[in-house]
């Protein structure tokens, strides 16, 4: 195990958070995006995005709180990025004939992202940033620490 894992693990973390926050101001910017991808030949509203992260479990190695504990299960290397979901709830719909998406009813079809969701998924991926973000400063200054116990 390299006296960077921690630092390596938060850094992993960071990434994958960073990436939440892009997908989550991505859907807030599609919020009223009527027009999202071509579906059989009609445009379909912008659909929500949504980050799945899994452990990452690559190395295979036991820390030695899971040895002390008897545990057999590997240590995790940090966390990836599984996938970008699309979110497959119903649209919203809005009535407004006016609108040159509106059907025959009158009823413009509008994306399913809710911002009040947006805001609080925001919320905990700027959490879980600056939480990883200060675990790689303590582990910055323990190194420091230990650097100076050695002079």
């Amino acid at each position: 195990m390299s006296m960077f894992h921690g630092m390596n693990i938060s850094a992993s973390a960071l990434t994958s958070q960073r990436l939440r926050m892009d997908v989550v101001s991505s859907n807030m910017a599609n919020a009223e995006s009527t027009r999202g991808r071509l579906v059989d030949g009609e445009w379909e509203p912008y659909r929500r995005k949504m980050v799945t992260m899994q452990a990452n479990q690559e190395s295979g190695f036991r820390s030695h709180f899971n040895q002390a504990l008897g545990m057999s299960k590997d240590v995790g290397q940090g966390v990836k990025v599984k996938n970008i979901i699309e979110d497959q709830t119903p649209f919203r719909q809005v009535f407004q004939p006016d609108h040159p998406d509106a059907n025959e009813e009158g009823f413009v079809e509008l994306p399913n992202v809710d911002p009040l969701k947006e805001m609080i998924d925001l919320m905990g991926a700027q959490r879980s940033y600056e939480a990883n973000v200060t675990t790689l400063d303590a582990h910055k200054n323990m190194m420091l620490k230990a650097l100076e116990i050695g002079r």
